[in-house]
């Protein structure tokens, strides 16, 4: 159906999180994708069904390493773990050394990543110029940066907007398909709208698409346990909000990009 592209521009502000929130909120089917080329965490944090940890060869590894013997798209289906209470996983890389390692597969993986028949939630981490993930980048339907309102983050935000420009085209940047999500408290939502002032007045053309709320004790409880978060959490309700929004947002570029 769809691939969006999780990740930021610099630090930490909880990209994994909101995926894991987003995921368990979502509307239709869906993956999570551990993209994070500093070392996936998803495998770290959750165990299967049977409470074992999961299996670090099995998923991105074993995918890229039949994409690049294959000359048709690879189904990600067969590399998928299905962690106790949550949606399907494909486990990233243990190590950041095997991101390199990966090298030509970047391409097929990202084009079996968007031929998925469910939505894919692929957490890309922290995303520099000339990120090995950026084919998934350029694949996806919709990007979400997740961002801190501070000057600094915000300073690298819009320079990693402005190189994407450079990298994957004016279209996507105009087009209005990346999205921006701020992290901060429930008492303080203000900083949203100050975030989409300054976007707007640098050109990005990215969307704020909500608040993805701290919540420690919701967002600790989900770091390893996704079944034991409650429904009406804060966190899980700040990233239901986020994630209808980015759908909102790829299925208005979709029928732009057909002419509906």
């Amino acid at each position: 159906m769809a691939l969006y592209a999780v990740c930021s521009a610099k630090g930490s502000p909880g990209v994994t999180t909101l995926v894991a929130a987003m995921a368990l909120g979502w509307d239709r089917p869906v993956v999570m994708a551990d993209l994070d080329a500093g070392g996936g965490d998803l495998a770290l944090r959750y165990r299967d069904e049977r409470g074992r940890p999961l299996d670090q060869d099995l998923g991105l590894v074993s995918l890229a390493a039949l994409s690049r013997r294959s000359t048709t798209t690879t189904p990600i289906g067969p590399h998928l773990q299905v962690p106790l209470g949550g949606p399907p996983i494909l486990v990233g890389v243990a190590r950041p050394e095997q991101v390199g390692a990966l090298g030509p597969a970047w391409g097929p993986l990202a084009q079996s990543l968007a031929a998925y028949e469910g939505d894919v939630l692929a957490d890309c981490g922290r995303v520099t110029a000339g990120a090995a993930v950026t084919p998934v980048l350029a694949a996806a339907d919709a990007l979400l940066f997740v961002v801190r309102p501070t000057m600094e983050e915000l300073y690298h935000l819009r320079e990693r907007l402005g190189g994407l420009a450079e990298q994957l085209g004016s279209r996507d940047i105009h087009g209005r398909r990346i999205a921006v999500a701020v992290v901060g408290s429930d008492r303080n939502r203000t900083g949203a709208s100050d975030v989409q002032r300054l976007l707007d007045a640098s050109g990005s053309g990215a969307t704020v698409v909500g608040v993805f709320v701290e919540d420690a004790k919701g967002a600790l409880r989900l770091r390893y346990d996704l079944a034991g978060v409650p429904a009406r959490s804060v966190v899980l309700r700040s990233a239901g909000v986020v994630g209808a929004r980015v759908r909102e947002l790829a299925a208005h570029d979709l029928t732009a990009a057909m002419g509906v």
